[in-house]
């Protein structure tokens, strides 16, 4: 008889302590419970140990209060008619005061948060040509934001960042915007190649004008040397020999320099073979040419 009491007493102990252990549940770090009675929403339960009226409490669901990213890839046209892909991450998580709303209020959260984010971007990018939505990359981004804050804040959702990580063009059009940034880069390097060859060639005629000059400076100093050493040989000749003429004078030293012109001529092993007429009358013949023309100068002067 004690044996059949004892049995039923240890089941309903089980029971009991089966029930009681039941009605503890345990919630995650970043996370909350929602908690409801006979389907009515009761409670929020927040992280750690936690408890329950048996049969009567359920855990009707969780809600993590991590940040969530959702991505998503949206196409659309711009108004100079060039349609792009643009790349969009929501970071996105659930304010701890707004769980109800959260988990009660959206059905699909994902996809309603894509929904205006669509919603935003149609609204933007076709007022915009595809060099604006480049250049906006940042502002569309901060658009989607801007809405997704007031639009969401009722659903208990917290909008933390936006991103916009990439404009992609139509291949074709991506490709003709290549060929005009390579042209217009070949462009400045023409007229830079164009500006280097035009101060080459001007500082090569500066310099050959300058080489010029010099030249002709030298060569005048060369002649007025050569004057002015005849000039002293001649009055020099005449001193040592009386009654000599400047006419003789200047024979003698042109027959003088014409035999040094054979020397050095003879002296160089580079020098090709020179046939000249130099009998004593072509010497003569010379010097008179010479000194006529120095003659005819003289008189020419003023």
């Amino acid at each position: 008889m004690d044996n059949l009491i004892l049995v039923p007493v240890a089941v309903l102990g089980l029971v009991v302590l089966f029930i009681v252990l039941g009605s503890f549940f345990t919630v995650r770090t970043a996370e909350v419970a929602v908690i409801t009675r006979f389907g009515k929403f009761l409670k929020v339960a927040e992280p750690g140990l936690n408890w329950k009226v048996p049969f009567f409490d359920t855990v009707a669901g969780r809600v993590s209060l991590r940040v969530n990213q959702i991505t998503l890839t949206m196409e659309t046209k711009t108004k100079d008619n060039v349609f792009v892909t643009i790349p969009i991450s929501v970071q996105n998580r659930v304010r701890p005061e707004k769980v109800y709303d959260a988990y009660y209020k959206l059905s699909d959260p994902v996809a309603q948060i894509k929904s205006y984010v669509e919603q935003v971007i149609l609204g933007h990018v076709p007022g915009m040509t595809l060099d604006e939505v480049f250049a906006s990359q940042s502002s569309i981004a901060a658009a989607v934001k801007q809405e997704l804050d007031a639009d969401m804040a009722t659903f208990g959702y917290e909008i933390v960042n936006v991103l916009v990580t990439d404009i992609v063009p139509d291949q074709k059009v991506k490709s003709a915007m290549n060929d005009i940034n390579a042209a217009q880069r070949e462009q400045v390097a023409a007229n830079a190649r164009g500006e280097a060859e035009k101060i080459l060639v001007v500082k090569k005629a500066e310099a050959e004008a300058e080489s010029k000059a010099l030249q002709g400076q030298g060569i005048a100093n060369q002649r007025k040397a050569i004057i002015e050493g005849l000039q002293t040989s001649v009055e020099q000749f005449q001193k040592a020999v009386e009654g000599a003429s400047s006419k003789e004078v200047m024979q003698l030293v042109l027959v003088t320099q014409y035999f040094d012109t054979l020397k050095s001529i003879g002296e160089n092993d580079k020098t090709n073979t020179l046939f000249l007429s130099h009998s004593p009358g072509a010497v003569k013949d010379v010097s008179e040419q010479i000194l006529q023309s120095m003659l005819v100068a003289e008189r020419a002067k003023p």
